[in-house]
């Protein structure tokens, strides 16, 4: 398998273990893990992302 490049989250606050990481998988799938546990990577495509991420705004639990 090659090597991943992880991109951390823009709210990673000049790192440490407190992140969350994400990489191209195989195909179009796409690779997530917390910087804390780098071993445990969850592997998803961009159709479920985008819907968690489009559900997590909804209910108004984003950051942002």
């Amino acid at each position: 398998m090659p090597e991943r490049h992880w991109h951390r989250s823009s709210f990673c606050a000049g790192g440490g273990n407190n992140c969350v990481e994400v990489a191209a998988a195989e195909g179009t799938d796409i690779a997530i893990r917390e910087s804390e546990s780098p071993e445990r990577v969850v592997t998803t495509n961009r159709a479920a992302l985008r819907a968690l991420v489009l559900g997590v705004k909804a209910a108004g639990i984003d950051r942002s």
